[in-house]
């Protein structure tokens, strides 16, 4: 195997949705943006194949051509470990707005800080600090 790399699909957000984890992740960057062309009018301007890397991982995106009954689901979840705790409460604060929590910040028995929360397009985050 050469590699694993996650791939979400958006049907019409996946821009948004890189620019938005940009903004959530002090260390993310966008790697790599080609876009639907003039062959396919429909998805014009809408990404085709993207690349974002959040700290070390890789995460790839597209705006599915076609609409689905699916979206995403809390069974499926990127977990962060923070590296402070301003760093997992900035996150947490963040990606909550406009989103679900399904588990508040607050200390749990495995964790001395952790939060589980859905940011606004449904993907799933949990976050961890541990001292």
């Amino acid at each position: 195997m050469k590699s694993m790399t996650p791939f979400l699909m958006f049907e019409g957000r996946a821009e948004e949705a890189m620019e938005y984890y940009m903004e959530i992740f002090e260390d993310a960057e966008i790697r790599y943006v080609k876009k639907y062309d003039a062959d396919s009018p429909e998805m014009q301007g809408k990404i085709m194949q993207g690349v974002i890397r959040i700290h070390d991982q890789l995460v790839m995106m597209m705006d599915s051509n076609v609409p689905h009954e699916f979206s995403f689901t809390p069974s499926m979840s990127f977990f962060i470990e923070c590296n402070s705790l301003p760093e997992i409460e900035a996150c947490y604060r963040k990606l909550k707005k406009k989103g679900a929590i399904l588990m508040p910040l607050d200390e749990y028995g495995f964790s001395d800080s952790f939060a589980w929360v859905q940011d606004q397009f449904g993907v799933s985050w949990q976050l961890n600090f541990s001292r």
